[in-house]
């Protein structure tokens, strides 16, 4: 009688339990396989075969990836700081499994059993905070001693007053200056043991220390668990799809993705053509909306006139004949090509009335004339007759020009009487003011005056 009791007494307890609260009963009795991954996130990428890790996922996003980065943000909840992701497929790949690295594949997903709030190392420096992906097979004692790699450099690291920020992944420090970085940083060793999982996670900084440098209090965010793939934070509770996932048995069938992608047909991240933007935007006001996928907006249709203006001018191009190059300069044919548009637009306007045009307005006669005298200005002058040389000497050319200079200012200047020459003294003859060539009778006397 007594055992019966008892049964009964356990059973109604369960029960109550149960009933009070039904979404933690169900993910603790829940467990799934693999499959559940599979199926789960083939729409949102590609699972390819690696030789080293098996069935890895490729997501669907733009080379602006990076995991623990990218669209998110960090919460604090009792498990230490966790991860919350604006995509669709974010409660999968950042909560169980490891993320890797390829040159040529980007970014890609290796499942795992084990949830986790996220999977990062942390590290802290004066005014930083940073973390970095876990590598797969790594366990958490050995991944806090990793070297750090400048030429494998996956850290994130930020301000710590920009830690709290929802869009975290625009204030990331450029990644120059990570090694100046990790030099002065010490590794945040600080952990979380989950008896319920039988897990051990890194908690990442202490939230004292975070509540310091940023000057802001931080509430610590309860999690629920919620009964299908997805997330959603809602007044202060994050509710997460967190089932137990059993590892593959050697006796069990073996599952598989429903599709399996050749590598040599994976477009690199540059060739996607995906932008990494947000596909699910997590509700956080006081509404219990459910996440929704975000539609892609439509261009606006061109206006009324718009639409005109680019008919007549399609209509204009279609119907006008090809024109042949003419002597007019390249100013000219742009003058041209600008009355026709001008023209067009008038035209394009239903409401004004259609304009008089002429062959050009003054501005562009004057524009033409212009171009006409420079044209003129332009053309080659007819060449110079060459000056006949005189037996004059240098003295007597120097003598010359000063003198048609002193010609030219004389008559520029018609007041003032033009001044005779004196004769020069010490028997130094007065040269004319004109230059006039030697008599055959002067050079006569200026033998007989050498012969003297």
């Amino acid at each position: 009688m007594k055992l019966k009791f008892k049964q009964l007494a356990i059973t109604l307890v369960l029960t109550i339990a149960a009933f009070i609260n039904p979404k933690q009963i169900f993910a603790q009795q829940e467990e799934v396989g693999f499959q559940l991954f599979y199926d789960a996130l083939s729409p949102y990428g590609q699972w390819v075969e690696n030789h080293n890790y098996g069935y890895v996922w490729i997501p669907d996003v733009g080379s602006d990836f990076a995991p623990y980065s990218t669209n998110g943000y960090w919460i604090f909840t009792d498990y230490g700081w966790t991860w919350v992701s604006d995509y669709e497929w974010g409660w999968a790949p950042f909560h169980y499994g490891r993320w890797d690295y390829d040159d040529y594949l980007g970014w890609f997903w290796v499942p795992d059993n084990e949830w986790g709030p996220s999977w990062v190392n942390w590290r802290s420096a004066d005014g930083y905070y940073g973390w970095s992906p876990m590598e797969p097979g790594i366990s958490i004692s050995l991944s806090f001693n990793r070297p750090f790699n400048r030429y494998n450099d996956h850290w994130i690291f930020v301000r710590d007053r920009d830690f709290e920020r929802h869009d975290i992944y625009r204030y990331s420090v450029d990644r120059s200056d990570h090694a100046m970085i990790i030099r002065n940083s010490t590794v945040i060793n600080k952990t979380y043991i989950d008896n319920n999982r039988h897990t051990t996670y890194v908690a990442g900084p202490a939230r004292d220390d975070v509540q310091r440098v940023t000057g802001r209090r931080i509430d610590k965010a309860a999690i629920q668990d919620y009964n299908k793939p997805g997330m959603d934070l809602n007044n202060g509770q994050l509710r997460l799809y967190r089932p137990l996932v059993m590892k593959n048995r050697a006796s069990d069938h073996k599952p598989a993705p429903g599709r399996i992608e050749k590598i040599e047909n994976v477009k690199r991240p540059s060739e996607r053509n995906v932008s990494s933007k947000p596909q699910n935007i997590i509700q956080k006001n006081n509404k219990d909306v459910q996440p929704t996928q975000q539609r892609p907006q439509q261009a606006a249709p061109a206006s009324n006139n718009q639409r005109q203006q680019q008919q007549n001018m399609n209509r204009t191009q279609a119907t006008q004949p090809t024109q042949h190059a003419t002597p007019v300069d390249n100013n000219q044919r742009q003058q041209q090509q600008n009355n026709t548009r001008q023209q067009n637009m008038n035209r394009s306007q239903p409401a004004q009335q259609p304009q008089q045009t002429t062959p050009a307005t003054n501005n562009q006669r004057q524009q033409q004339q212009n171009n006409i005298r420079q044209q003129n200005m332009n053309r080659p002058q007819p060449a110079q007759q060459p000056q006949q040389t005189t037996p004059a000497t240098n003295n007597q050319r120097q003598q010359q020009q000063n003198n048609t200079r002193q010609q030219n200012m004389n008559r520029s200047q018609p007041a003032q009487q033009t001044q005779q020459a004196a004769p020069a003294r010490n028997n130094v003859r007065p040269q004319p003011n004109t230059v006039k060539p030697q008599n055959q009778k002067s050079q006569e006397n200026s033998s007989d005056e050498s012969k003297k």
